[in-house]
């Protein structure tokens, strides 16, 4: 396995209106989180903090120059594992006993975390047996209707629920962007983790499909536009029959 060092593990792509991307591109694509890094006036949002492998504070230290939001869209560890490094966590309550309590169960790094996932790893090769996602208990509970107010730009909640139970987005009215975290991305989705539910899905589906979206920016794969969206959703429901 080849090794890189730390400060290669993370790439940094900068978008438009204030939005970054972060990923880890020594990651696999189909295990590659994406981390949405969203500035603001007065404070910024992190979507997702990745697997934790590196630290992202040491190697990204501009990510906390400003008051900064750490969001788990959910709790699975690819999403989570550097959450502890931030003072202002915020979740869903569904899940809010996973991210103050991980263990390679519930975060599924005990299914996932092996050599498989990775193309290098970071100054010396990782012991699995030690992969461990720490504790992050929230700061804050988001749920339906709340919204994340950085000053200038508004970040509503919504409850999407299916992929898991605490599973949310984040649509931006304005600029008709949704941070879809896992419920949906350009790729194979995963609907049958321990705690997924085919009827949330369907219901969470249903609701995206009826937001006039122009761009997502999903948890996994690259970002695609709103006519993109609506046809992933319709192609999911014909695979689907049962709630169509």
């Amino acid at each position: 396995m080849k090794i890189v060092s730390r400060d290669q593990w993370f790439e940094v792509e900068h978008r438009y209106d204030g939005i970054s991307l972060i990923h880890e591109p020594y990651v696999r694509p189909f295990y590659r989180c994406n981390l949405w890094h969203v500035q603001g006036r007065d404070r910024d949002v992190l979507i997702d903090s990745g697997s934790g492998l590196v630290s992202l504070r040491e190697q990204l230290p501009w990510l906390t120059e400003r008051p900064l939001l750490a969001v788990a869209s959910h709790t699975h560890f690819d999403h989570i594992a550097g959450h502890h490094e931030f003072p202002e966590r915020l979740v869903h309550p569904a899940e809010a006993d996973i991210l103050a309590a991980p263990t390679g169960a519930n975060t599924l790094a005990a299914d996932f975390v092996g050599d498989e996932m990775f193309e290098a790893h970071p100054d010396c090769p990782l012991c699995y047996a030690e992969y461990r996602v720490r504790a992050a208990p929230a700061t804050r509970l988001i749920e339906e209707g709340d919204v994340l107010d950085l000053g200038d730009r508004v970040l509503q909640v919504l409850h999407t629920p299916g992929h898991s139970p605490g599973g949310i987005s984040l649509w931006e009215a304005a600029t008709q962007t949704l941070f879809s975290g896992d419920i949906l991305y350009d790729g194979p989705l995963i609907e049958d983790a321990y705690h997924s539910n085919l009827q949330d899905y369907a219901k969470s589906l249903i609701r995206l499909r009826n937001l006039p979206v122009r761009t997502v920016h999903g948890g996994h794969f690259p970002s695609f536009s709103g006519e993109r969206m609506r046809e992933l959703i319709d192609q999911w429901f014909k695979s689907h029959k049962e709630f169509a």
